[in-house]
């Protein structure tokens, strides 16, 4: 039986979609708090896991020696 692979999971399709959609939700949250530091803070911190699900790359993933991208953590 395999090991579950977290980095794998995160570098397949499935994964990358699952990142910027959950982004976008903590984006529309940040958007939803009054304005202030703690909006562009909430705000920016969405943009993360968007920008790596674009870009297929996990930040996580040489954490548990993995390639930081998606493309090569597939191989």
């Amino acid at each position: 039986m395999k090991k579950f692979d977290i980095a794998y999971l995160m570098a397949k399709p499935g994964g990358r979609l699952l990142r910027v959609a959950l982004g976008l939700v903590i984006v529309i949250i940040g958007l939803s708090l009054s304005t202030g530091a703690a909006r562009d803070i909430v705000v920016l911190v969405g943009l993360i896991p968007i920008l790596a699900g674009v870009l297929n790359v996990c930040g996580l993933a040489p954490l548990v020696g993995k390639p930081f991208s998606g493309k090569k953590c597939l191989r």
